[in-house]
């Protein structure tokens, strides 16, 4: 089945379910990118320059039997690369390792603490936007108070929002924000994290996967933990990113289009809304910040 695609703000269109690269190597990385396109389906790849494996995904691009049209491919501005002309710079830099000429959006990964200096990050991405060079540009890990500084600026808004979500994070409040204003919001650590990713100061490992509730969940319909929580995303609207670079789950990860959750399961999800995170909160963090 087609991977349902959502509308942005920028007029394009995102596939509503795509693959995570985070934690990746290079050469794990086209493998997985390359098996997702050619066999699994995926036309939506996530990426970033923190990750160090743009090359890795180009590579599967440029080998793979789809057009490069087809796929959907977003990569991100580091933190150290914040401002206006290392902004420009540092997208320069990604669209070389990706192998490119464009990407379909372009994020900045992280708000960190200084508000000026985001504001002319964001003056770098709305230029790359309008040379076309990015088909939709937009932000990570932005609370509603990051968003709103930019909707004060005036000018473009963001086109997505991603941000740590899943049943422990629900980022109900970043939710209804984001749709007030037309921005989609995409969910990272969809699957809760990994065992070992727990990485913010209040952080823990994730436990989503071997929760009775959802595995309780995924009993009642005959599919894994994993599909319950991506299908979970879907129903809400989410666009949802969950990694691997196994090719069975891969796979696994996108046959989520045969079945859906009902009043039941959503609502026995509801109760893991505990706001624990597996990363760091946006208004903590500053690693790897300019001076």
């Amino acid at each position: 089945m087609t991977t349902p695609e959502i509308t942005l703000n920028s007029g394009t269109t995102i596939p509503q379910l795509g693959l995570g690269v985070w934690q990746a190597t290079n050469d794990e990385t086209e493998r997985a990118v390359r098996y997702a396109i050619d066999e699994a389906g995926y036309r939506h790849i996530d990426t970033a320059a923190a990750y160090g494996n743009e090359e890795g995904v180009g590579r599967a691009l440029a080998s793979a039997s789809v057009p490069r049209e087809d796929v959907f491919v977003t990569t991100k501005l580091w933190n150290a690369d914040q401002g206006y002309e290392q902004a420009l710079q540092a997208f320069d830099a990604s669209m070389k390792k990706l192998g490119t000429d464009y990407v379909d959006l372009y994020l900045i990964h992280w708000p960190l603490q200084n508000r000026e200096r985001l504001l002319r990050t964001w003056d770098a991405l709305e230029k790359i936007a309008e040379s076309g060079r990015a088909k939709a540009v937009g932000v990570c890990n932005f609370e509603p108070h990051h968003l709103q500084l930019l909707i004060d600026r005036g000018g473009m808004l963001p086109a997505v929002d991603q941000v740590e979500l899943h049943p422990h994070l629900p980022q109900n409040e970043i939710r209804e924000f984001a749709n007030e204003h037309g921005i989609v919001v995409e969910s990272w650590s969809p699957l809760g994290g990994t065992s070992n990713s727990g990485w913010g100061p209040n952080s823990k490992p994730n436990t989503l996967l071997v929760d009775p509730i959802v595995t309780r969940i995924a009993d009642r319909h005959s599919k894994s933990p994993a599909q319950v929580l991506i299908r979970w995303h879907l129903q809400n609207g989410l666009v949802v990113i969950p990694k691997s670079v196994h090719e069975e789950r891969i796979s696994q990860n996108i046959d989520v289009f045969d079945f859906e959750l009902d009043d039941l399961d959503l609502s026995e999800l509801a109760t893991l809304d505990d706001g624990v995170r597996v990363g760091m909160h946006p208004d903590e963090m500053n690693m790897g910040a300019p001076d």
